[in-house]
């Protein structure tokens, strides 16, 4: 759940005071591995979910955690980094048979809690990698949860960067956007599944856990929108990687690692070799006061916690991380898989942990050193190639062939999953209940990033973006309610929805994206023929960073043009033409009756929608008709209904 009494002290003795105990703590767990205390033969399984809290009737993001938790009042709950966030973790289960079962089961015991103190609130909770109708302006320092670790992070962040935050993501379309702090790692959530393995398998096992990785990633995919943007299949990977980012973009000569990473190369001897790298690459974000002597413990018999190495690991965001923790007195290693979304359903989502596991352990049975099979280069890049494309991607596997994820998967990796499931000693009424979940799911190519993109598709143009982003989160819920599995799931309808009178009530729901702009050098004829070939009737005019600088009006060009009508005319540039004075705008949080009243008090037509002094949309006349047109239709068909 990580520690919470943290510092970013940047004093020069604090920090070598903790990187000392950093040091000591990775010497003591040598000597740990050296004399055979870590446990071993004893294997484990968990998981931590995370989810969103959203609005009950807008579906739009809820700043409700601290009440929630207070309601729920279970310390199998924890806070995370955003108010519209938090996580649950699961007990660690003995790997046998009815462990899978049991873990569904508590999990949705879980779920249910989570979602009656939701309720009291007014909110619900939500199982998606990224919240489709997330915005932007709901990411300021306002919506992170008051508590000292996240906002030492964040500090810590903004120090080492020494700059915004940049993010630059293409798929089917493109976002290239800046971000003042690291609110944006809070648009991320997932499933993290835990995996219990003796010291001495730790370097095999890992080596094959980011083997898998791939294909486990590519039938799981359930993250492939971000603010409205269709972009990877799995666009978490991507996000969270540069929302973390402490890299400065300074000195293109080095070649610096990012805190988010797959890995560079495979692991040869030990768990040591990743802390050992970690610790190499990357300088301390935070720190805490610990009293404990690692070394000191181990001298008089007990287990040391470790508490400077953890804290230092978890502020390294391996997609596989080698965790040490202590369970029932006893020291253990644990690989975490931080790769699979949150959702589509607690079946899916036992679907995709058994899959892992069982992919684990059919290659440790089956194969002897995968590092002599496929290079590690291959194994990272089929693992972005899953991220982007999902269940299209193409893998290059250890056989020397290329396949596609589906043939991959539906011919050979889930009869190997079985069988490792099986060699794990799983039930087959467990291997019964989750395989064949993997196997419609690829067969019929309905991921839940699928079902998402196909959904908007259908929905095509019909209502605002806003009301499609809100349908599709609040079908999803409605699908992992109903607990059947994401291939059998129909495609979001936004006639299905109700309560569209609730995404009218802001400018930003309603406003124009699609700009048609011009700077005010340009000839005014560009003017005219935007507004004639795209029906329009206002040309906002911005300058090279963005920013409104004025606005061409249907009858400001008109007049002019009225009076200069000779054919000998120079071209004039837009700045002679364009209104400039008391221009009027408003942002996108603005209510959509103030923005009316502004509208008709000042007598004018349009309302230019600026933040952070940016232009990021426009209003008129015509969108409020669009949506008194709507209210209208629903009302008179709300007796039929």
């Amino acid at each position: 759940m990580g520690e919470t009494n943290v510092k970013t002290q940047t004093e020069p003795e604090q920090m070598r005071r903790f990187m000392q105990q950093v040091l000591d703590d990775t010497r003591a767990l040598e000597r740990m591995l050296r004399e055979g205390q870590i446990e071993r033969g004893v294997q484990r399984v968990g998981a931590e979910q995370e989810m969103f809290l959203v609005d009950a009737e807008t579906r739009r993001p809820s700043m409700t955690a601290i009440a929630v938790l207070e309601a729920i009042d279970d310390p199998h709950f924890t806070t995370e980094l955003a108010k519209f966030n938090m996580e649950c973790n699961l007990d660690p289960f003995p790997l046998e048979a009815g462990c899978l079962r049991a873990m569904e089961e508590q999990l949705n015991q879980l779920l249910d809690k989570a979602r009656d103190g939701a309720r009291s609130v007014g909110a619900e909770i939500a199982l998606i990698g990224i919240l489709p109708n997330l915005e932007k302006g709901q990411l300021s320092m306002d919506s992170m949860t008051p508590v000292p670790r996240y906002y030492a992070l964040a500090d810590a962040m903004r120090r080492m960067r020494g700059d915004e935050f940049r993010f630059n993501i293409k798929g089917q379309d493109e976002l290239s956007i800046t971000h003042d702090n690291v609110m944006l790692e809070a648009c991320n959530t997932s499933f993290q599944v835990h995996f219990q393995v003796s010291p001495g398998r730790f370097a095999k096992l890992y080596n094959i856990a980011q083997l898998v990785s791939a294909p486990v990633l590519a039938a799981a995919v359930f993250s492939p929108i971000l603010f409205g943007r269709r972009l990877w299949a799995e666009t978490r990977i991507a996000l969270f990687q540069q929302a973390v980012d402490t890299r400065r973009g300074t000195c293109h000569h080095r070649q610096s690692r990012p805190r988010v990473d797959f890995g560079d190369r495979w692991v040869d001897d030990s768990v040591l070799d990743i802390f050992r790298e970690d610790i190499s690459h990357f300088r301390l974000l935070l720190t805490t006061d610990i009293d404990e002597d690692a070394m000191a413990a181990l001298d008089q018999g007990k287990v040391p916690s470790l508490g400077a190495l953890r804290l230092f690991n978890g502020t390294t965001y391996r997609w596989n991380r080698a965790c040490y923790g202590v369970c029932e007195g006893r020291p253990h290693l644990r690989i975490e898989n931080r790769v699979l979304p949150s959702g589509p359903t607690v079946v899916d989502e036992m679907a995709n942990a058994a899959f892992w596991y069982g992919l684990v352990a059919a290659c440790d049975e089956e194969l002897e050193d995968v590092r002599d099979m496929i290079p590690f280069d291959v194994v990272k890049e089929n693992f972005l190639a899953a991220a982007r494309h999902g269940m299209k991607s193409q893998f290059r596997w250890i056989d020397g062939g290329q396949h596609t994820a589906q043939d991959l998967i539906l011919k050979d990796l889930l009869p190997r999953a079985a069988a490792g499931l099986r060699h794990l000693g799983i039930g087959s009424d467990e291997i019964d209940r989750y395989i064949p979940v993997l196997e419609e799911r690829a067969r019929s190519l309905q991921t839940g990033s699928q079902w998402a993109i196909d959904s908007l598709a259908a929905m095509d143009e019909q209502g605002t973006q806003v009301e499609r982003l809100s349908r599709l989160v609040a079908a999803a819920m409605e699908g992992q309610q109903s607990g059947q599995p994401v291939h059998q799931w129909p495609l979001a309808s936004l006639e299905d929805g109700d309560g569209r009178e609730h995404h009218y009530s802001r400018v930003g729901n309603l406003m124009s994206t699609d700009l048609f702009t011009v700077t005010e050098d340009e000839v005014i004829d560009l003017v005219a023929s935007l507004m004639d070939w795209k029906y329009i009737h206002h040309v906002p005019v911005e300058d090279g960073e963005h920013r409104l600088v004025g606005l061409v009006t249907h009858r400001k060009l008109l007049r002019y043009l009225a009076q200069n009508q000779s054919k000998d005319r120079k071209p004039v540039a837009v700045r002679e033409v364009m209104v400039t004075d008391k221009l009027i705008t408003v942002a996108p949080d603005t209510p959509s009756l103030k923005a009316i009243r502004l509208m008709k008090e000042h007598r004018i037509a349009c309302l230019p929608v600026v933040e952070d002094g940016l232009l990021v949309g426009i209003i008129t006349e015509r969108d409020f008709l669009k949506v008194a047109d709507k209210l209208l239709e629903d009302f008179l068909d709300g007796p039929s209904r």
